[in-house]
């Protein structure tokens, strides 16, 4: 099939698509999506519900527990989601969530295999040898290891004198003013303020205390807590996480603060987390992020037959979901957009970007949507940092993963500011300039050896390293394109060169993994299309765009097959079941266009 010369069947097929997508949306007009369960989030919840009030949740957690037997690897231990490989944090807390069964002989199967797994590992399932694994694991950054081995000293898996193996976080220092943290140089990210208080506290206070400080530690712990029920959400769901909720619920319990209003709060929220089937997924949903990949997705003409009254409910959505206040959590202006309408949800730069280019397609010439596109320009502008990237929540807050510049995030700002900068008065319009500068400076730097950029909230858990290159890549390239288009000519030598890393490492299948011989995905193989849609060679094009065809042309009762490609806080894998089709159909349209022109 030669695709350059003959597209009728990709305008068919995109159609088909799109008539997909539309009729997933819910009774608001948007789109909520479906994120993968998990068993490191089922395991963290159920240990918390248990050590909170085992008896009122008891059907609870006896649902979690079948769910972790059933869906367990042949090999013993568990993966980030059904999809995926046996990994050490996972399986550690299964296995320390199965302590509360462990005299159930219905359970000795599930956790002899838990074991045998871990004991391939480690060279024992000694306290002093698990601690070391996962504090070696984790290196400096104690975001995710320091919960992990708290749960398993709650869960008596680390010996009488578990809590010596846990190290002490700071957590006296969240009585600090928030603008305090970046010069403390703290081991856990901005998002993991609630985790930093609240297993800070157990671990302080399973510990010994001198007599002259246990007056001061009593005032501590009252102000910590009053800063931790602050940036608790109505919903009680830090985030909407159920680990990040489920590990402090489960720490103060453990610090003896059971009939605080925190953990009452964050039972609720666990318990309205729970899906049908006995699992918690990662967070509640991507609901505002899938909404907005979806517009972005359709082509114009869809979204005009689609009819006045139907864009409206999107642009209310959408607007109703932008912040107007300073965001308790992380002290953010107002502006922003999260990545899901309820309530744990924090303003970040990459739903931010998103959002504001979904709303130029719906209603570029509304004084309200320009208004609203305004404060958000405004919103990425304040967290730009000063080598010219793009971070994820907070501007300068450190040096750990989350909270540095990212190409793919920066290049999605980039997107956006070129998208409405012409809308603008000309004083914004000169502060959009200059930040291109920076991020165009950013970009070129971030550009690694052989073309590609690394994304920071998506990877690939097949390639030797975990990193997805290729979505990185067609990222940046999609912002460079803008770019290049309004007169950004630097940008030429970097497009060629990541169209070239791309064209690299393609499969012979035609279709695109994550890296060079990673076996191809529909989300990975949508992706590099869009970016090589007008640059790429034809034959490369023809190639991979026959192979997303094939994959693509399902049946509607056909679901897709989604693979779990996107990282969570803390490198958790996840799917979400509507990427494939989205990436799909945004790939198609995009391929149709480039035809077309």
């Amino acid at each position: 099939m030669n695709i350059t010369s003959d597209n009728t069947n990709i305008t068919k097929i995109a159609a088909r698509l799109e008539e997909r997508l539309l009729a997933q949306r819910n009774h608001r007009g948007t789109w909520d999506g479906c994120l993968s369960g998990s068993a490191l989030s089922t395991a963290v919840a159920v240990f918390a519900l248990w050590l909170y009030d085992r008896e009122a949740y008891q059907t609870y957690i006896q649902k979690g527990l079948q769910w972790l037997a059933a869906n367990s690897n042949a090999d013993g231990g568990w993966g980030d989601t059904v999809k995926s490989s046996s990994n050490m944090s996972t399986t550690l807390l299964c296995w320390a969530a199965l302590a509360m069964v462990e005299d159930d002989p219905t359970c000795q199967k599930t956790i002899h295999g838990a074991e045998k797994w871990l004991l391939k590992r480690l060279p024992s399932l000694a306290p002093e040898k698990i601690s070391k694994s996962i504090l070696d694991h984790y290196q400096d950054d104690q975001t995710f290891s320091v919960p992990i081995l708290a749960m398993c000293a709650l869960a008596g898996r680390l010996g009488p004198d578990g809590w010596d193996k846990v190290p002490q976080l700071p957590y006296q220092l969240a009585v600090l003013p928030d603008r305090c943290f970046k010069w403390m140089n703290l081991r856990v990210v901005s998002y993991a303020i609630p985790a930093l208080i609240a297993i800070g506290l157990v671990k302080h206070n399973n510990s010994r205390q001198s007599p002259l400080m246990v007056g001061v530690n009593r005032w501590v712990q009252k102000k910590v807590l009053e800063v931790l029920a602050g940036k608790q959400p109505s919903n009680g769901g830090f985030l909407e996480a159920s680990p990040l909720t489920g590990f402090v619920l489960m720490s103060l319990v453990g610090a003896g603060q059971r009939q605080h209003d925190v953990c009452i709060r964050a039972a609720v929220f666990l318990e309205g987390a729970m899906r049908p089937d006995g699992s918690w997924p990662i967070d509640t949903n991507l609901t505002t992020w899938v909404t907005t990949l979806s517009v972005n997705a359709l082509n114009a003409g869809t979204l005009k037959r689609m009819g006045k009254k139907q864009r409206g409910r999107l642009i209310t959505a959408l607007l109703d979901q932008q912040f107007k206040q300073v965001h308790p959590f992380t002290r953010s202006k107002p502006g922003g957009w999260a990545w899901t309408h309820l309530p744990g949800g924090v303003p970040d730069g990459d739903d931010t970007s998103g959002a504001l280019l979904a709303l130029k397609k719906l209603a570029p010439d509304d004084p309200v949507v320009q208004e609203a596109a305004s404060h958000g320009l405004k919103w990425l502008l304040s967290i730009q940092n000063r080598d010219g990237g793009i971070p994820t929540f907070c501007r300068g807050w450190g040096k750990l993963p989350f909270d540095c510049s990212c190409p793919d995030i920066t290049a999605h700002a980039l997107r956006a500011f070129i998208a409405w900068r012409e809308s603008m008065e000309p004083s914004l319009q000169k502060r959009l300039n200059k930040a291109i500068e920076g991020m165009l400076r950013y970009l070129a730097k971030s550009q690694q050896d052989n073309g590609a950029w690394l994304p920071l909230w998506f990877g690939n858990e097949q390639d030797d390293h975990h990193h997805n290159p290729v979505y990185g890549t067609a990222m940046v390239l999609l912002g460079l394109k803008e770019a290049q288009c309004k007169g950004y000519d630097q940008v030429t030598e970097w497009i060629t060169q990541g169209v070239a890393f791309l064209e690299a490492v393609q499969n012979p299948d035609g279709g695109w993994g994550g890296n060079k011989e990673v076996p191809s995905g529909i989300e990975e193989t949508a992706l590099a299309l869009r970016a090589l849609a007008g640059n790429g060679k034809s034959n490369v094009v023809d190639k991979g765009t026959a192979w997303l065809v094939e994959k693509v042309n399902l049946q509607p009762d056909q679901p897709f097959p989604a693979a779990p490609i996107g990282l969570y806080f803390a490198s958790l894998w996840y799917y979400e079941e509507m990427y494939p089709l989205v990436f799909a159909c945004a790939a198609l349209n995009d391929m149709n266009e480039a035809l077309n022109n």
